[in-house]
């Protein structure tokens, strides 16, 4: 039954997109041009109100009977209409991270909390006071993080699809119908998106469908995961690889360079790969791969002992680094890893001489 939801949502976003795309153009919420950006014409936003509206619908028609449904309907309504707003009249940051924070605090009022975790070799890290700030920074953070990516045709969308379809793996395995079903009515309400937003995008999701996909796979992962061991709460940062590295990293690159943290700038990931000669739609499907890769990861994850859990956090950390050094993600003479692997390929290659 949760995978008619799925095909429900679908058919829904599918039929829903073209009216908003309509909407968007009547109302003038459109996105223009400019030096930091990768389009050349004026196109249409509030897509995000089309995967809304779609889950909405999934919501309905499943008919759903937990505590946890409540809160996400009010904290998703207050993060949709703050990317609206945003969208129409691009508001100040600081208005964004207020929306931000009350949807934030209706999931934790709601129950969506990380109270503690069980270490790996005994006892137990319980957060105390830090419980509200620590799920608040989730929220926020993972809501950004996914807002940040949004720089291609169809990046955000793809990108947030497989994190679902991984949470949605998850949830079977824990046998959590509720994630499970929540999870694949946002898929088809995304998925159905997708079509109209992969490139040449005929609309984008703007800051309403960014903002309201980080928010919900925030929650998600938050209820899916919560009060369990350490490793389990590493699964869901694995499966948002993609864009908390890339956010992470950007915030390295500003310090180093000595920026505001906020600033925008051309050296995002989906930036780098354009700037290596990838065409659009290659950097897009290149990132897929990666974001595949860390799914793939999160699920091996969930299986393994304690010690591979261990081997595999390292090989996907010296991977990344790796990667980053060799993209520039950081800067172009960031590159500490390559560096100390070379001396070692020179001085071997001279002894054989």
């Amino acid at each position: 039954m949760e995978f008619l939801y799925l095909i429900i949502c679908f058919v829904a976003s599918i039929c829903i997109t073209p009216l908003v795309k309509k909407l968007a153009l009547k109302y003038k919420v459109t996105d223009k041009p400019n030096h930091r950006k990768v389009h050349n014409t004026i196109m249409p936003r509030l897509g995000g109100l089309a995967i809304y509206l779609s889950f909405i619908i999934g919501l309905i028609i499943s008919r759903q009977d937990s505590e946890f449904l409540w809160p996400i309907i009010f904290g998703s309504a207050i993060i949709i209409i703050t990317g609206i707003l945003d969208d129409k009249f691009n508001l100040p940051p600081r208005y964004k991270v207020i929306g931000q924070f009350l949807a934030a605090i209706v999931a934790i009022r709601g129950g969506f909390d990380l109270e503690f975790i069980n270490l790996p070799f005994g006892g137990k890290l319980e957060f105390g006071y830090f419980i509200v700030p620590i799920t608040i920074l989730w929220i926020i953070g993972i809501t950004n993080a996914i807002n940040l990516i949004d720089g291609l045709d169809g990046l955000a969308a793809g990108v947030s699809s497989i994190a679902l379809i991984t949470l949605s793996i998850m949830a079977f395995i824990q046998q959590d119908m509720f994630v499970l079903t929540i999870s694949l009515i946002l898929l088809g309400s995304t998925l159905g998106f997708l079509p109209y937003n992969f490139y040449p995008a005929k609309i984008f999701m703007g800051d309403s469908g960014a903002l309201f996909l980080g928010y919900m796979i925030a929650v998600l992962s938050l209820l899916g995961f919560k009060n369990v061991t350490f490793f389990s709460f590493v699964i869901p940062i694995i499966i948002l690889g993609v864009p908390i590295s890339d956010t992470i990293f950007a915030i390295i690159r500003r310090i180093i360079n000595k920026k505001p943290i906020s600033s925008p700038d051309r050296s995002h990931l989906h930036h780098r790969l354009l700037g290596s000669g990838f065409s659009h739609r290659q950097s897009v499907l290149v990132i897929y791969g990666i974001a595949v890769m860390f799914s793939l990861a999160a699920v091996l994850f969930s299986m393994a002992t304690v010690w591979g859990s261990l081997i595999i956090i390292v090989v996907l950390l010296f991977v990344i680094e790796l990667f980053v050094e060799v993209v520039g993600l950081v800067g172009k003479d960031y590159k500490p890893l390559l560096k100390f692997m070379r001396p070692k390929t020179s001085s071997r290659y001279n002894d054989r001489l």
